[in-house]
This record gives structure tokens, C-alpha cells and sequence, in this order.
């Protein structure tokens, strides 16, 4: 799977603008936060901006702050698709540290550095992806736990981690 397939599956499952009252992120498009858009455009943006949005715009992003400042190009496929969507739905430092708590924890700083690389490259690729997806799975449940308000956003949650499921090597 290519970088742009990773992006296209990303926006495919994002959508267009939401602004769900329950999504803390606040007004979204191609699953690209309020806050995300104002940090890359260095300087503060407005609802309307991030409805105005364009793919192009969000494909960069994605690009640069999911794949090339995080290190995850260096990560092997299929793992790589899988911590993308993570980062991109839960953050970068969380999709390493779920990385490296499957891993048994070489390092739980949320930094893919040379030590979490290392033991991503003495792993068995198709168990590593497993445990890393149970790992998100788990996550998500405490996510609703804590904040039950999250619990609308289940189904669809699930259904992103069914389409992982059912592409595992």
C-alpha cells in the first residue's frame, strides 16, 4: 500500500465536515481538526476555514505531520496504514505508544526512535499487527469508558477497526 492509498483510505473514512457537539476535536473535514489546520497554517483559523478545506490541503498535511515528521514511512506495510489511521484518529504520541506497548515496551515515550525501530524490525510483521490493533482496540474501549459521551461515536469506530480486521496479514 502507497503513501497516497493510506491518505485516500484516511479521507475516505473521515468524510467531509462534521461538527459533531460530542467530538472534542471540534469542526473537522477529512478528519483534519480546527486546531491541526490553524497549527499548519501557523495562525489561527475559523470554522469556515476548515469547511473550506480542500483535499489537496489535507492530503498534505496528512503527509508531513502523519507520515514524514512522526518517521512512519520507515514502518512496514501493512503495519504503516494501521498507525497512520491511528495517529491521524488519536494522535501521533498515542499511535507510537500503542505501537510500542504492543511491542512489550522497548520504550513508552511516543517517539519512534531507534530503539522502538529496532524491535519493529525483530518482530513478526503480521503478529505485530495484530497485537497493535488489539492494542487500539482496547484503547478505544477506555476512551468510551471515560468519556461516555464517546460512545456515539461506537459504531462507527468499530466498523473503521473492522476494515483493519479484515485486511490483517
Amino acid at each position: 500500500m502507497t503513501t497516497d492509498d493510506i491518505i485516500n483510505d484516511i479521507i475516505r473514512r473521515e468524510g467531509g465536515f462534521v461538527d459533531h457537539p460530542a467530538d472534542r476535536g471540534g469542526p473537522t473535514k477529512y478528519g483534519i481538526t480546527q486546531s491541526t489546520l490553524a497549527e499548519w497554517r501557523g495562525r489561527p483559523v475559523t470554522k469556515k476555514d476548515v469547511e473550506a478545506l480542500t483535499v489537496d490541503e489535507a492530503r498534505r498535511i496528512y503527509r508531513s505531520n502523519y507520515i514524514d515528521k512522526p518517521g512512519f514511512a520507515a514502518l512496514p506495510e501493512p503495519l504503516r496504514g494501521l498507525v497512520v489511521d491511528t495517529a491521524v484518529h488519536s494522535g501521533v504520541k498515542t499511535a507510537v505508544r500503542l505501537l510500542q506497548k504492543a511491542l512489550g515496551g522497548p520504550a513508552m515515550d511516543g517517539i519512534l526512535g531507534p530503539v522502538t525501530m529496532a524491535a519493529v524490525r525483530g518482530a513478526n510483521y503480521s503478529w505485530l499487527y495484530r497485537k497493535v490493533l488489539a492494542e487500539r482496540i482496547r484503547y478505544l474501549g477506555e476512551v468510551i469508558t471515560v468519556r461516555p459521551a464517546n460512545a456515539v461515536f461506537a459504531k462507527g469506530w468499530m466498523a473503521r477497526m473492522a476494515e483493519f480486521v479484515e485486511s490483517a496479514p
